[in-house]
C-alpha cells in the first residue's frame, strides 16, 4: 500500500487492490482444495470403520500394548437372593430358557464411533463461526491498511522532541522490515517444504497430495506444534489408506525427514543473523498466545516476538530482555571468562582534559 501511495494512488484504492489480490488468491486456493477436502469428508465414515479394523488388528498382533484396553462385559447384578439362585441353577428341559446375557461391548469401538460423531457435529457447528471470524479479520485488515499512515503520524506527533520522533519512526520502520523479511523468508521456505511434501506423498501413493502439501505449508508457520499436527494427520491418513503395516509409517517419516533438513540446515542458513530467536522464547510465545487466541495466536506468536525484540533492542532499560530473546547463533562465553572480564571502558585511562591557551 505504501508503494502504491508513492506512485500517486489514493490510499483507499491501494488498500482495495491489495485486499482484492488477497481474497482472489485465497479463493483460488480454496477452490483448488475444495474437491480433495470433500473427498476426505465423504470418506469419513469409511475411515472410521477402517480405523476400527486397524485398531482391532493391532490389538490382536500386540496384545500387551495400551491399545488393548480391557473389554468390560455389561452384566446387570441380580436384585435379590432368589434371582441369584435361579440364575445360578441350570435350566431344566421343561422350563423355558433364561434370557441370555447381553453381548460384551468393545469400549474402543464405541468410543471411536462416539468421538467421530462428536467431531462431525463440532466441525459443522464451528463453520459459521469461522466464516464470521474470517470476514471480521478481512474488514479489520482493510481498516488497518487505509489508516497505517494516520496511526504512525499520530504516534510520532505525540512526542515533542525531534530526536525522540526520529528514534520512534526508525524503530517502527525497522520492526516492519524485520517482520517482512522474517515472514517472507519463512514463507518461501515453507512453500518449498510443502512442494516437497506433496511430491513425497504422490510418490508414496497417498491420495490428494496437493491437500497435504498446502496443509504442510500453512501449519509449518506454527513452531513445534504445526509439525506434530502434520505428522499425526499423515499417520491417520496413511492408516486408513494403506493395508500393509510398513507403508503406514512412510508418509510421516518422509515429512519428518524433510522437516529435519529444513529446521536444522535450511532455515538457519537462510534466516539472517539478526532474525535468529531463542528457541525457548519461541516455545513460550507459542504456548502463551496459543492459550490466549487459539490457532490464530499460535500463528502470530513468532511475529509478535520479533516486534518485542525490535522494541527491546532500542531501549537501554530493556537490554536484558533483548539478550534473552537473542538466538544461540554465537557460542556464549564461559562463566569463568565472564567473571574475569573487565569492560574496556574501565581498563583504558581517562583522557586528560587540555586547558585552553590564554
Amino acid at each position: 500500500v505504501r508503494a502504491l501511495r508513492r506512485r500517486g494512488a489514493p490510499v483507499v484504492l491501494a488498500a482495495v487492490i491489495m485486499m482484492s489480490l488477497l481474497v482472489s488468491a485465497a479463493g483460488l486456493l480454496a477452490s483448488t482444495l475444495a474437491q480433495p477436502a470433500a473427498q476426505w469428508w465423504e470418506r469419513a465414515p469409511s475411515m472410521v470403520a477402517q480405523l476400527i479394523a486397524q485398531v482391532d488388528r493391532a490389538r490382536a498382533a500386540f496384545p500387551l500394548v495400551l491399545l488393548a484396553a480391557p473389554v468390560v462385559p455389561v452384566i446387570e447384578p441380580p436384585r435379590n437372593k432368589r434371582s441369584a439362585a435361579s440364575a445360578a441353577q441350570p435350566a431344566s428341559p421343561g422350563q423355558p430358557s433364561q434370557p441370555s446375557q447381553p453381548p460384551e461391548r468393545d469400549s474402543i469401538k464405541d468410543r471411536l464411533a462416539n468421538e467421530g460423531m462428536a467431531l462431525t457435529g463440532t466441525l459443522l457447528g464451528r463453520t459459521l463461526l469461522a466464516t464470521l471470524s474470517a470476514a471480521a479479520t478481512l474488514i479489520l485488515l482493510f481498516f488497518l491498511l487505509i489508516s497505517e499512515h494516520w496511526i504512525v503520524s499520530r504516534v510520532i506527533e505525540a512526542f515533542p522532541q525531534r530526536r525522540t520522533r526520529a528514534l520512534v519512526l526508525a524503530g517502527l520502520r525497522s520492526a516492519q522490515r524485520d517482520i517482512g523479511r522474517f515472514l517472507g523468508t519463512l514463507g518461501l521456505i515453507y512453500t518449498v517444504v510443502g512442494a516437497l511434501t506433496m511430491a513425497a506423498m504422490a510418490l508414496l501413493g497417498l491420495p490428494n497430495p496437493l491437500l497435504w502439501g498446502v496443509l504442510t505449508a500453512v501449519l509449518s508457520f506454527i513452531p513445534y506444534v504445526g509439525p506434530m499436527v502434520i505428522m499425526a494427520l499423515l499417520f491417520l491418513a496413511a492408516l486408513v489408506s494403506f493395508d500393509a503395516g510398513v507403508l503406514v509409517f512412510g508418509p510421516p517419516l518422509a515429512f519428518l525427514l524433510i522437516h529435519a533438513i529444513e529446521s536444522n540446515f535450511v532455515s538457519p542458513w537462510f534466516v539472517a543473523q539478526r532474525l535468529v530467536l531463542s528457541p525457548l522464547a519461541v516455545f513460550l510465545s507459542v504456548l502463551f498466545w496459543g492459550w490466549m487466541w487459539g490457532t490464530t495466536g499460535a500463528v502470530i506468536a513468532v511475529p509478535l516476538l520479533v516486534i518485542l525484540r525490535s522494541i527491546c533492542k532500542r531501549r537501554k532499560s530493556l537490554a536484558f530482555m533483548h539478550l534473552m530473546l537473542q538466538g544461540h547463533a554465537t557460542r556464549p562465553p564461559s562463566l569463568a571468562s565472564l567473571l574475569r572480564f573487565v569492560p574496556a571502558v574501565q581498563r583504558e585511562p581517562k583522557p586528560r582534559r587540555r586547558l585552553p591557551r590564554l
